[in-house]
Order: structure tokens, then C-alpha cells, then sequence
């Protein structure tokens, strides 16, 4: 019988992927009262339909997303009905509130004997030291984003320029505006970048000038595409990489990456800010990959991330003409192999008594 696991939330590739091999999310399914089991499920909601009867563990990714007290209660439905809580630490530093309301929801997990998962061992690691306690996380790697038999050709033709690709959310730890104007005026008349952008709030505008200065950037250079939809889909995803060569990841700051993972499936190089623990993904795959092209701006002086962005620009165009053939054959029967191990890994994690 697989073990029955609602993720909070289920709508990134990773949780998407946690489905199979003795895991039944129950995302998208309808319970006996009639009600659907939202995608973006909340601790709200799960609240609301108890009781938890109908699901054996409640698997948290990203609790800054839920008030303090629909958290707590959510932690006592589950103790209540035995169903067992499991945390996975996509983000050890606030992303859109303050550092201290995170680690409280953290010291409240560690309170509810949840179990944790991290994606690196330095991030397991972290843990210990912002929880306070040791939490003993389980390290269990990202994985693919898209799944190897969805990517259908890593082939990308010889040409003389250099399609370069940023994309994802108006996030804090992402800067989007001093990435477009450096490429736009750093990188040669024949390159050209593709901005696939998720849709902007209300939240990203508030007291915030940068998103509209970085329209401004691309509607003055023509080089530049942009692409505005609310929630990019995996499909629309893959089109912009395969027809790119290069993907900009211009984070501030970061525990990991889904989209350095993403380079990796499908080929592309990346251009890096080396944050967090993104050495560590790198690392643990560097016999089947390329290296990535890094830049280091994190020795505390604001002022150093243009100079050193720049430079790994000025490096792409050697970097691309030296690259290797992309055997994405097998890579994709590694990627199977690894993703067998990961639902196994989450099965062990699962199963551990609530």
C-alpha cells in the first residue's frame, strides 16, 4: 500500500515529482466530502477538512507561506490523528518575510518532532545551527526538473551568437535589474536574452522601483524578449531553454537551486552566483556535467556583484566555444536511476513513526 502524502505545496517540480514508488500524493484528489485537494494546498485548508483521516503524512516545503497560528494548529491536527509531519528546507533564509519569523516556524517544527530533509549536506548542516536543536535532517539530493523523458532534444545549433536566458519570479535573492542592464550593455550586438517573467504582485511594487527600471531596460534594448505569464508551465519552461545556450542565475542568495538543476538536464550553461550550498549540487554530479561559469560576490561589499557578473560574461563566449557535445542520453538514464533513489529515500522518511 503506498503512503498517502499531501504536499504543502505541490505546484514546484519538486513536489511534483514526489509521486510513485510507494508515494501516493494525494494533490488533486477528491476526498469523501466532496471537496478537491488544491494543488497550492494551505495549513488552513488542511485544518479545515479534518479530520486528517485521509492522509498518512503532511509534507511541508515552504512554511513561510502560512501564519504562525494556522501552522500551529495544523502541527496539533496532526499530532492528534497520528499523521506524520515532514519538512523539507528549501530556504534557510527569509525570502519574503523576516529571518526571525522563519526560524520561528522552524523551532516550532523542531517542537513538533517533524522530520527534516535537506537538499545538501551543508544545509543539513545550517539546520542544527538556526534551529537550535539537532533536527539530524536526512540529505536527499534535488533531482531532475524535468523529467528525462520529457526533454526531447538537447541538440542546439553551432552559431556565432549567444542566446542567454534569466527567468523565474521578481524574488529578493534574485537580482533581475543589474543582471539586465550589465548583459545589455556588457555582451555583444549579436547575443540576445529571453526575460521569461512569472507575473508581478502588488507585493513586488510596494516601495520597490526596480521592476519598473527593468522594463525600461528591455523595451530600450531590442536584443531583449520578454515573456510575461503567471506560472511559466514546465513546457513553456523547456521551449525558452532549448532555445537558449547559456541560463543566468543571478542570486543575492540561495540554499540551493531548481534551476541549476535545470541547466544540467537539459544542457545549458550556467552563469552562477556561488551561494549557499549550489557548489554542493555541482559537486556531487561534476563527472556528468560541465562547470559552471561562477562569480563570487559574497565577500560583503555590494558594489563588487557588477564587476565580477560582468566578467563571467566576458568568459561565455570562450566557454561555449569549447563545450563538449551534450550527451543528454546519459544523463537521462542517470536521472532515472537517481530519481528511483530519491522516491526510496522519501519513502524512508515517511515511514519513520509520527
Amino acid at each position: 500500500m503506498s503512503i498517502r502524502v499531501v504536499h504543502l505545496p505541490a505546484s514546484t517540480p519538486y513536489a511534483r515529482k514526489l509521486d510513485g514508488g510507494g508515494i501516493e500524493a494525494v494533490n488533486g484528489q477528491t476526498l469523501p466530502d466532496g471537496a478537491t485537494v488544491p494543488a497550492a494546498v494551505s495549513a488552513r485548508w488542511l485544518v479545515e477538512h479534518r479530520p486528517l483521516n485521509w492522509v498518512d503524512v503532511v509534507h511541508l516545503h515552504h512554511v513561510e507561506f502560512e501564519a504562525i497560528d494556522d501552522l500551529e494548529r495544523l502541527l496539533s491536527e496532526c499530532h492528534d490523528a497520528g499523521v506524520h509531519v515532514v519538512h523539507t528546507v528549501h530556504d534557510l533564509r527569509a525570502m519574503f518575510g523576516s529571518q526571525e519569523a522563519l526560524e520561528e516556524r522552524f523551532r516550532m517544527l523542531a517542537k513538533a518532532d517533524a522530520s527534516w530533509v535537506a537538499l545538501t549536506p551543508g544545509a543539513a548542516s545550517e539546520v542544527d545551527r538556526v534551529v537550535g536543536s539537532p533536527c539530524r535532517a536526512t540529505v536527499i539530493p534535488h533531482g531532475f526538473v524535468v523529467h528525462p523523458d520529457d526533454v526531447v532534444s538537447a541538440a542546439r545549433p553551432h552559431e556565432a551568437r549567444t542566446r542567454y536566458l534569466l527567468f523565474g519570479a521578481t524574488r529578493p535573492n534574485r537580482e533581475q535589474l543589474a543582471t539586465v542592464v550589465n548583459w545589455s550593455l556588457a555582451t555583444r550586438p549579436e547575443d540576445s536574452l529571453h526575460l521569461l517573467m512569472r507575473g508581478i504582485s502588488p507585493a513586488h511594487l510596494a516601495d520597490r522601483d526596480d521592476v519598473y527600471r527593468v522594463i525600461d531596460t528591455t523595451r530600450n534594448d531590442s536584443r531583449i524578449d520578454v515573456t510575461m505569464r503567471g506560472y511559466p508551465t514546465d513546457t513553456e519552461i523547456m521551449t525558452a531553454a532549448h532555445a537558449a545556450d547559456v541560463l543566468l542565475l543571478p542570486y543575492l542568495w540561495g540554499t540551493h537551486s531548481g534551476q541549476l538543476e535545470l541547466a544540467f538536464d537539459l544542457g545549458l550553461l550556467p552563469v552562477v552566483s556561488r551561494v549557499g550550498y549550489l557548489h554542493q549540487q555541482h559537486e556531487r554530479i561534476r563527472d556528468l556535467v560541465e562547470e559552471p561559469v561562477w562569480f563570487n560576490w559574497t565577500d560583503g561589499n555590494p558594489y563588487a556583484f557588477g564587476e565580477r557578473f560582468v566578467k563571467a560574461l566576458q568568459a561565455v563566449p570562450d566557454r561555449a566555444e569549447q563545450r563538449s557535445p551534450w550527451d543528454h542520453r546519459a544523463f537521462a538514464e542517470f536521472r532515472r536511476s537517481e530519481h528511483e533513489e530519491i522516491l526510496a529515500a522519501h519513502v524512508a522518511v515517511y515511514e519513520v513513526p509520527a
